[in-house]
């Protein structure tokens, strides 16, 4: 008898805090703040150094899901909702909860603009300095691709499910966009969008039981606003 993901997973706590320590400790204290850094000397440019943190992120926590979470226990990557979807009702949800998230991110920019909240993104003036085809194609490949894939398999297939199957849909919901949110520091400016489309994300996968439908949402947002940032 198959395992319903939302009640039950083959996980315990110990692979929940090592998940949380290599993330809060090694991702964001080593890579972001120390190793962020040397890319930056490099390259001495901040869309190339930020896309290769992303791409040393993205390693770091898909390798760290599989030898954790995974492999110890002989489990495949469907465990992280990277299953197969065709059912007609889950392409409406990447239609749909895409122009909610769209619209949502704007009207939130809007509003934290209206406040005060203008810090800037040293990764978007680096894209509208001297743009050119090559500068956009990474920037689209690093949004609209390596970060949606990562991302949905660690925080939406790992941590929410992790947290769906003990404290139930709202606080994993709540908590999952939580931890989202606060892994984009020190990216201020688009954090309540982080939190927003956590929330979306979850609901994605809470909705279709994979998570291609989030990274599809993920990465056509990000897409979107890549190529929206180069026009501006």
């Amino acid at each position: 008898m198959e395992i319903n993901w939302k009640e039950q997973d083959s996980w315990g706590i110990k692979e929940f805090i090592l998940l949380m320590v290599i993330e809060f400790v090694f991702v964001i204290g080593c890579i972001k703040f120390v190793v962020h850094p040397i890319y930056s000397r490099w390259f001495d440019n901040d869309l190339y150094a930020g896309t290769l943190m992303g791409l040393t992120i993205a390693i770091t926590l898909i390798l760290s899901v599989y030898f954790i979470a995974l492999r110890p226990k002989k489990l495949s990557w469907s465990e992280v909702g990277i299953k197969t979807f065709t059912v007609k009702e889950d392409w409406k949800v990447i239609v749909i909860f895409s122009i909610i998230l769209m619209v949502g991110a704007v009207l939130i920019m809007v509003l934290t603009n209206f406040f005060g909240n203008s810090w800037e993104n040293s990764k978007t003036e680096a894209i509208q300095q001297n743009v050119n085809f090559f500068k956009v194609l990474i920037a689209f490949i690093s949004a609209a691709i390596i970060s949606p894939i990562y991302e949905e398999i660690f925080y939406r297939g790992f941590l929410y499910r992790w947290f769906r199957t003990r404290i139930g849909f709202i606080g994993a919901i709540l908590l999952s966009s939580i931890i989202f949110t606060i892994i984009h520091i020190p990216t201020y400016n688009v954090m309540p969008v982080n939190f927003f489309s956590g929330i979306i994300f979850a609901l994605a996968y809470e909705r279709t039981n994979s998570i291609w439908p989030s990274v599809m949402i993920h990465g056509l947002t990000n897409g979107t606003m890549v190529l929206l940032t180069t026009l501006g």
